[in-house]
């Protein structure tokens, strides 16, 4: 067996929860290996919706304007219930929020994330087969089958699996995987309707039959996808394709390697279901599949971790689990590089499961119950439930790496998901920025210091400045918009004007006055954005944490404090980075 050298991190399985993984490690410097025992990518359009907060992390990353340019918008969806329509959601975001809900086959969303990670020098290994592996304290020693049929012994400082529901990495592990399964089996096809058709563009379409006894015993769902007419359609399977399980671990969940749907299954349902008559057409692919509901017991054992459905499995209701599984990535990743490099300690590895595990208990419990009770059914308001679905309210706030609390009632805390604002100005810029056009390309942690202009904002950016030494911080400053009446000034001719009128008349808009010379990069808040989203109580500080969650929020005259704090939460022994290694 040849043995290589050791890199940082083996990923196994590169869908996009692995993908998502590597992209994050490797934007932070660290290296790894991601392998795929498939020789290709599958031409599948399994998951297709992306959710708003997906969106923001791989704006975070620079990925997020080629998703935008490949996806389609979802805006909405209609339920027909024996023919009539029984209820109509769109699905219509704050203004404050950046992105709307999306939908790109999973082929695409992969596609996209292997060229990324290919622009930061890292490929798939495809046709390479994780065996075996073991640890221990210093490491993990892998064993590989490469596409030639070759063994690998590989050595790493971590291992994630990313290898789906059957995860070779976690029965290796011993982790349990309990739930269930759901009794009827359905199909997938992606096919164009014709033009017949009538769905308004952007809206997803649920029609059901229901039983005397008030239960569901035919449905048609279909998801728009880029092209004309083009749906991904799931119903439940006919008789002549259903097939017993055959998984041998026990987990019937997903694509069945059996006979798939041709053309005229999918056309039969169509034709009972749809709210009008369409004729079915340029069919790409079609599977059997079924549908379990399962949760590990824990996230990881040592050195080595799951995510996506290699941890969680349940219902697609919704469009949740490749979406929990990128932030499973994600929050995994960043963590893993300050590890790596020595810039925390690993017991912080322990926050990976103590933050992700809840979240997937949650969206485990409500997809089950919005896909055996309906939507309808669900106890929290509208506006409440669809952010929930957009997974814009996922929050660490009881978290072992969330601040202590601070700031009036309402206002964004330590574990909640950082707000996007727009109307941040420079005085160079002609045109506002959001948030999150200041936060892309600032991988690590970012601190945000709010305050009029004056002598504690400069204290707080020169402590938190000395805090960079520590661990790696970017540090802005953003300011009140502008109160004050403007300065009348004499004219080149004698007469009075304001400061600012020319360049208000020769570009439309006056621009900003410049922010005081505070030593890091300043912003103002031109619009009050800011301010009405963040709340802050005189002058606050805000640490954004690499997956876009807010770590602390503290008054300004406690920066150094509260910034201790969050190094002493990742284990960061003060004064000695390099002894957290």
């Amino acid at each position: 067996m040849a043995r290589t050298g050791t890199t940082d991190v083996l990923i196994v399985g590169a869908g996009p929860v692995g993908l998502s993984a590597a992209a994050e490690l490797r934007r932070h410097g660290v290296s790894c290996r991601l392998v795929d025992r498939l020789p290709a990518r599958l031409p599948y359009a399994k998951a297709v919706g992306i959710q708003p907060r997906t969106l923001e992390l791989w704006d975070r990353m620079g990925l997020v304007r080629a998703v935008l340019e490949a996806a389609v918008p979802m805006r909405g969806q209609l339920t027909y219930v024996d023919g009539r329509e029984a209820a109509r959601i769109d699905l219509v975001l704050p203004p404050e929020v950046p992105y709307g809900f999306a939908a790109l086959p999973q082929y695409e969303t992969e596609r996209l994330l292997e060229e990324y990670l290919a622009g930061l020098g890292t490929a798939i290994e495809r046709g390479t087969e994780l065996i075996s592996f073991g640890q221990d304290p210093d490491g993990v020693t892998a064993e590989l089958r490469t596409a030639s049929g070759a063994a690998e012994e590989l050595r790493v400082r971590y291992l994630i699996g990313c290898d789906g529901a059957h995860s070779i990495v976690r029965k290796t592990l011993g982790l349990s995987f309990e739930g269930g399964a759901f009794p009827a089996t359905y199909m997938l096809g992606d096919v164009v309707a014709e033009s017949d058709w009538e769905l308004p563009e952007g809206y997803a379409l649920r029609s059901e039959h229901r039983a005397a006894d008030g239960s569901t015993d035919d449905v048609l769902v279909c998801i728009p996808l880029p092209g004309a007419g083009r749906y991904r359609m799931s119903m439940m399977v006919p008789p002549e394709l259903t097939a017993p399980a055959t998984a041998s671990d026990g987990v019937a969940h997903g694509l069945d390697g059996g006979q798939g749907p041709d053309l005229s299954h999918l056309q039969a349902v169509v034709d009972r279901l749809a709210p009008r008559p369409t004729r079915l057409s340029g069919l790409r692919w079609s599977s059997v599949f079924r549908i379990s509901h399962r949760i590990v017991d824990r996230y990881g054992e040592g050195r080595v971790f799951v995510a996506g459905d290699a941890a969680h499995i349940h219902p697609p209701t919704g469009a949740q689990g490749m979406n929990t599984g990128v932030q499973d990535a994600v929050n995994l990743g960043w963590k893993l590089a300050l590890v790596v490099r020595g810039e925390a300690g690993p017991g912080l590895l322990g926050s990976y499961d103590a933050e992700r595990r809840p979240v997937g208990e949650e969206v485990v419990g409500r997809t089950v119950r919005h896909s055996t009770q309906g939507f309808e059914t669900d106890p929290d308001d509208p506006r409440t439930l669809l952010l929930r679905e957009a997974q814009l309210l996922v929050g660490y706030r009881n978290g072992p790496l969330s601040g202590v609390p601070y700031g009036p009632v309402g206002a964004p805390q330590p574990g909640d998901r950082a707000p996007d604002c727009t109307g941040l100005t420079t005085p160079i810029a002609l045109h506002p920025f959001r948030l999150l056009d200041v936060l892309r390309g600032h991988p690590g942690h970012v601190v945000l210091l709010y305050g009029p202009e004056g002598a504690e904002l400069a204290a707080a950016a020169t402590e938190a400045s000395a805090c960079g030494g520590l661990l790696p911080l970017t540090v802005l400053a953003v300011l009140p918009e502008e109160t004050a009446e403007e300065t009348p000034e004499e004219t080149a001719d004698g007469t009075t004007g304001t400061a600012g009128a020319a360049e208000a008349d020769a570009t439309g808009s006056t621009p900003p006055s410049p922010p005081p010379d505070l030593g890091v990069p300043a912003y103002r808040d031109a619009a009050g954005e800011f301010a009405r989203l963040y709340l802050p109580d005189g002058g606050t500080g805000f640490v954004v944490r690499p997956d876009g969650q807010l770590a602390a929020r503290f008054p300004l005259g406690g920066t150094a404090a509260a910034l201790s704090g969050c190094l002493r939460a990742l284990s960061v022994p003060l004064g000695n980075p390099s002894a957290a290694v």
